[in-house]
């Protein structure tokens, strides 16, 4: 052997990636995404991606009834799609719920991304709200448990459902 092949380098001048978060272990829930910088309100926070699927391909592989812990990773597109980030996802996967959020979702030509909407600090958990819709039958009760909120937010709903009207 000649030797180990040496990593490819980058041009002088070149711009290294300039990731606007890293992920690390979040008291919310899971990993989560935390600033690198500051992150002003209207700043473009990433792309969430993943195989884009129908609903019906996504309620087959994602029963709620039959799941012991609700876990998905699931974004809904518009009517006819939605992407599940569990295959082709990227980090955008991490970014937890909160009832008092400082980033949305904006869905624009068939992608989906994620916005801030207020000021984040260096250091800060990026957060949306993930804003589940509820069915008719849903108890309160059941949905809490079902669907609990782990966000500590002073105005936490308690659950990562949409709130009743």
């Amino acid at each position: 052997m000649k030797g180990s092949p040496r990593p490819a380098r980058r041009p002088s001048g070149a711009a290294r990636e300039d990731r606007l978060f890293v992920l690390r272990r979040s008291p919310k829930h899971g990993k989560g995404a935390f600033a690198s910088r500051r992150i002003r309100p209207g700043t473009r926070i990433i792309e969430y991606t993943g195989e884009r699927i129908s609903h019906d391909e996504a309620d087959a592989r994602y029963d709620d009834d039959a799941m012991e812990h609700h876990h998905t990773l699931l974004m809904i597109v518009n009517r006819k799609w939605v992407l599940d980030a569990a295959v082709g996802g990227n980090d955008a996967r991490f970014i937890n719920h909160s009832c008092e959020p400082n980033a949305e979702i904006h869905v624009e030509r068939g992608r989906v991304f994620i916005d801030a909407i207020a000021d984040i600090g260096p250091g800060e958990e990026i957060t949306y709200d993930y804003a589940y819709e509820r069915e008719e039958e849903d108890d309160d009760v059941v949905a809490t448990s079902r669907y609990p909120c782990r966000c500590g937010a002073r105005r936490c709903r308690g659950t990562i459902l949409l709130p009743r009207d």
